[in-house]
This record gives structure tokens, C-alpha cells and sequence, in this order.
């Protein structure tokens, strides 16, 4: 069987939109309930869900490929590009850098033209040495015809099995002209239709030695913040599509093996979509307890160390606080960490924890 690439009347995708009206509903109707919660939060209270959002959104979307990044070092690096005073590393891996680079001008450039050096810059940013992994490759460019066909497969040497193979590199330039015409172009298509429509036909066109996935995320990223009409971004489709990956490289193939009527793959991303907005709930959830924790503790402030150690303990803080665990943070002595503790203690902002003696913790009491 030939592949979408290849078929008579590529690339005019239909689908069937009684069958989808009921998906697409119910998607933009948790997309308003959720923005309508984080607007009633006030704008500090949205900027640390933004930045939680963005942070699992670049470190999922890397982990889809296969590439493992500091969750500490990509908040950092949100953070400082946004102007925002969190806890976190001061300085970020080259590779970090780029792929949140891309991923803020996709949602908070939205608004700009998807084009042709625009896209080359994200490229050149995700592979700053010109390498992926060992290899070199062409970065900022179109896939090159040296670099031969370009092929999904999987399974070992002499037993592989070719899931999918893209267009040949001579025909790139057209094919992404058309994209990006389509993409910048106005449309009747619902925003979120053109979120899943241009992922799929982005990642089968793969106009780059590698990135691609990535740079397709962003794109889909890119088409759903028009949607929201808004940079912040309170839900992450990387993250859930990292959650289903299997179900997500098997519809992927199954929609590039297919015909030109994609109502099967837009169907799961609304799926995904909506599992997403759902999943954002546990989100809003850690954001409203740091407001109103922050909310009571800055009626009668906390030092400097304090207010360090309870951010850390509030962003992903693994196990229980423990007075040497709270010196290190700090940087002070056993002694100044265990009278801050004590302090906090009596204020009702930590708790004891039931066990004692030398293995004697401590967790941020639950605000009313």
C-alpha cells in the first residue's frame, strides 16, 4: 500500500465532520472552563502555571524522542527567558536552551507567520553542535538529498521493520511551501482541527535529518495557542501524548498508510486533547494551594531562607524536609535551619511529621 505521501490528491485531507462535531465540542468546551478557572486566578497565579505547563511540555516532548532533559534545568531556562524569580539552576545545557527557545516562540509568537527561516532557526537551535547524538547533520536546512531516504523503522539488523518513509528530498521545497501557505492562510477550519491537521502532515513530510517530532509538537503548540488566543499555555499535549506514545506512533502510522480521509487520526487528538485539558486539572490544583499558602505567609513574610526552601519544597521537592536537608538548601549552619524550622513550625506553615529522633521530618501544612 502506497503511503499518504504518495497518493492522487495529496495533500487535500477530508474527514468526516458529523463524527468529529461531538469530539470537537466537548474539547472546546473544557478549553473554556479551564481558561475561565485560570483567569479567575489573577496573573501571578497563571504565570507559575504557565511555567509549570511549558516545563513538562519541553521535557515530554524530548522524552517522546527519546532524549532525557533536566526538568530543574528547563524551568530555569523558562524562567529567566519569561523574567521570572523562581528557585532553580542559574544555567542551562546548550541543548535545553534551544528546545525552549523554540517551544516560547511557537506559543508566545503565535500570533507571527509560520515560515520557511523561521522554521530553519528552530532547527538550528535544537542541534546548536550541527550533531544528533554522534552523527552530523544538515541543520537549518531542508533535508539534503546526500543525507538518502529518510525511514521510520524499528527491530534489529536484518530483521527491520519499515513503518513509514518519507517524501524524497527533491520534492521538500514544494511540499512545505504548500504547508506553510495552508498553515499562515486563512481557513474555516476550527483552530484545533488545523492543530491536528498540521501535525500530522508536518511529520509526514519530515523535511529535517532529525527533529521533526519535536518541531511538529511545536507547530500543533503553535496552532492550539491561536485557538486559546493566549501565550499561556495551561495544558500540555506533549506531555499526554508522551502518556499514550504507543497508541500515539500507531495511529501515526496507521493515518501515513491511510487514504486522504484522516477522521481516525483527528479523532484521537481530540481524544488526546481532551485527556490533556482533564489531566490539567491536577495542575490547577498545586497552583491554587501555592496561592493561597503565599497568601497567608505574606501577611507576616518569611526571610530569605525560608522563602527558598518552601518554593523548593512547593516545585517537585522529592521525599520529607529534614533539618540537614534544609541547611544545604539554605546554605547555613544546622543550628539557623533548625530555628527557621521551629519558626515555621509554630507559624502552622510546616508540620511535624509522626515519626521522631534523628529521623524527625517535617511537610508544608495543607493551607485552609
Amino acid at each position: 500500500m502506497p503511503y499518504i505521501h504518495e497518493l492522487h490528491g495529496w495533500p487535500k485531507f477530508t474527514w468526516n465532520g458529523d463524527a468529529l462535531s461531538r469530539p470537537l465540542a466537548d474539547a472546546r468546551h473544557k478549553q473554556g472552563k479551564l481558561l475561565g478557572r485560570m483567569e479567575a486566578l489573577g496573573f501571578a497565579s497563571r504565570q507559575e502555571a504557565s511555567l509549570d505547563v511549558l516545563t513538562s511540555d519541553v521535557v515530554k516532548s524530548s522524552a517522546i524522542e527519546g532524549e532525557t532533559l533536566s526538568p530543574e534545568e528547563v524551568r530555569s531556562s523558562i524562567a529567566r527567558r519569561l523574567g521570572l524569580d523562581v528557585a532553580g539552576v542559574s544555567k542551562s545545557a546548550r541543548n535545553v536552551e534551544g528546545i525552549v527557545e523554540m517551544m516560547l516562540d511557537a506559543t508566545g509568537n503565535f500570533d507571527e507567520p509560520l515560515t520557511e527561516s523561521r522554521l530553519f532557526a528552530w532547527h538550528a537551535a535544537l542541534f546548536p553542535t550541527g550533531r544528533s547524538g554522534m552523527a552530523s547533520i544538515a541543520v537549518g536546512m531542508w533535508r539534503p538529498e546526500e543525507a538518502g531516504d529518510m525511514k521510520v523503522v524499528s527491530g534489529r539488523i536484518g530483521r527491520e521493520r519499515v513503518h513509514f518513509e518519507a517524501p524524497v528530498a527533491e520534492r521538500l521545497g514544494t511540499e512545505m511551501r504548500a504547508f506553510l501557505e495552508w498553515f499562515n492562510g486563512p481557513s474555516a477550519v476550527d483552530p484545533v482541527f488545523k492543530a491536528g491537521v498540521a501535525h500530522l502532515w508536518f511529520v509526514t513530510i519530515h523535511p529535517f535529518e532529525d527533529g521533526n517530532g519535536r518541531i511538529a509538537r511545536a507547530i500543533a503548540d503553535m496552532a492550539l495557542a491561536r485557538a486559546d488566543r493566549t501565550k499561556d499555555r495551561f495544558y500540555s499535549m506533549s506531555s499526554q501524548i508522551a502518556a499514550d506514545r504507543k497508541d500515539y506512533y500507531r495511529e501515526l502510522e496507521l493515518a501515513q498508510r491511510g487514504d486522504l480521509d484522516i477522521t481516525r487520526w483527528l479523532t484521537w487528538f481530540l481524544h488526546c486533547l481532551d485527556r490533556a485539558i482533564d489531566n490539567a486539572g491536577e495542575l490547577l490544583g498545586g497552583v491554587i494551594r501555592k496561592t493561597k499558602l503565599w497568601s497567608r505567609i505574606n501577611l507576616d513574610p518569611v526571610n530569605d531562607r525560608q522563602r527558598l526552601v518552601i518554593n523548593r519544597m512547593l516545585d517537585g521537592f522529592q521525599g520529607f524536609l529534614t533539618t540537614s536537608k534544609y541547611a544545604t538548601l539554605a546554605k547555613c549552619s544546622s543550628d539557623t535551619a533548625l530555628r527557621d524550622i521551629r519558626d515555621l513550625l509554630a507559624r502552622t506553615i510546616l508540620e511535624r511529621n509522626e515519626h521522631g529522633g534523628r529521623s524527625t521530618s517535617y511537610r508544608l501544612a495543607e493551607p485552609e
